[in-house]
């Protein structure tokens, strides 16, 4: 997140010397438990200031983001596949082929790309192809065109893709083509090389609900609330992966009741975004909120309905439903937990350095708890 912001000329030292703490404390064998927790949450704190960082970063170059549908079919013409997070670096790809009969396509955490006005105002951006990172094998050998990565998310390519695969930024990966700085010609080239799609429309999916969107219909959503027409708000988002058993959040999307909402981010959000959930008054009951680093705008949400109701967030009727993977899944968590947020339930398992002793005081200062079933959980959240 610190080097999306970077690249789009925002920094802070504040960041950077937490760094160097916690790199340090790693090399402090005196630190127990609850210095260890003190680090994590301080850990935790970082991270907000740096999505806070990067959301400002995005809105000064690409204005807030706004409800947008985005194609899941193709069109007609030559295409660049492009994937990872960083915006800036999608920028340049489209201006780049603006005219060239070369049209962009988004994945995995840069669908969300297509609400920022900055962004989506270049008509040669097509759509977003597949779904999440675990899906890259598959996918990828079926796009007829380049395609290039930015941070992580990469797989060992295979050959039916790999002399089409570029990297770019902090990513590489051992033969394949690296692309440094901003001249995107090569990969250009190689589309053009390529066959391309056939005009082929598809399904159509909303993105582009973060807090600006979501806070410009506030007065609708607390008369929702207050006539009872949404009952809950759940959080289902985090990042998806390969494991079996993260069917639970497609389920949990399905079996919600028809007077709640959900707000998901991440990569999480492709088990269940292409559901049809309808809406609540002109309110889509699925809010996509936006990347993961996006999490901010769904803590602006919350802070902002706890204030509208004279309340804390966790008296809200709201739950975080998390699913995580890696690492910038937990320093979310991290932030959360030093925001004080309780209740959270965790899958499809907890992370393997969640040592009993944590798991202890997670459980008995913030109630985190594993998920079971999404019947099981929905009753438990619902008091039903």
């Amino acid at each position: 997140y610190a080097d999306h912001a970077r690249i789009l000329g925002k920094e802070s030292d504040e960041i950077y010397a937490f760094t160097h703490k916690a790199l340090a404390a790693q090399l402090d064998d005196s630190l127990d438990l609850n210095a260890n927790v003190g680090l994590a949450l301080e850990t935790g704190r970082i991270n907000y200031l740096t999505m806070e960082l990067l959301n400002q970063a995005h809105v000064e170059a690409y204005g807030h983001p706004e409800p947008t549908p985005v194609q899941l079919g193709t069109r007609d013409g030559k295409a660049i596949l492009v994937s990872g997070h960083d915006l800036k670096f999608l920028e340049e790809i489209l201006k780049q082929t603006e005219g060239t009969g070369v049209n962009i396509y988004t994945h995995g955490e840069m669908l969300p790309a297509h609400g920022y006005p900055g962004l989506k105002k270049y008509s040669h951006l097509a759509g977003n192809f597949g779904g999440a990172w675990q899906d890259q094998h598959k996918e990828f050998k079926e796009f007829p065109g380049a395609i290039i990565f930015n941070t992580n998310c990469i797989q060992k390519p295979a050959d039916s893709y790999k002399d089409r695969l570029f990297t770019w930024g902090l990513v590489q990966w051992p033969g394949v083509k690296h692309v440094d700085g901003w001249d995107f010609s090569e990969v250009i080239k190689k589309a053009k090389e390529c066959d391309g799609f056939e005009d082929a429309p598809g399904q159509e999916i909303l993105t582009g609900f973060g807090h600006n969107a979501i806070l410009g219909v506030a007065d609708k959503v607390i008369e929702g609330v207050k006539g009872g027409a949404i009952k809950h708000f759940f959080l289902v988002g985090g990042c998806d992966g390969a494991k079996s058993g993260r069917n639970y959040y497609t389920e949990f999307a399905e079996k919600a009741p028809k007077d709640t909402v959900i707000l998901t981010l991440a990569c999480g959000k492709f088990r269940f975004n292409k559901l049809d959930l309808g809406d609540i008054g002109g309110i889509p009951r699925l809010l996509d909120v936006g990347q993961c680093n996006d999490a901010y705008s769904a803590i602006q949400v919350a802070v902002a309905l706890a204030d509208a109701f004279e309340c804390g967030v966790n008296d809200l009727p709201l739950s975080l439903v998390l699913s995580w993977y890696e690492q910038k899944a937990v320093a979310i968590l991290l932030t959360l937990l030093h925001l004080g947020i309780k209740n959270i339930k965790i899958g499809p398992s907890l992370p393997a350095f969640v040592t009993p002793n944590v798991l202890n005081f997670l459980v008995e200062n913030y109630n985190i708890g594993p998920i079971t079933t999404a019947e099981e959980d929905l009753k438990a959240i619902l008091g039903e």
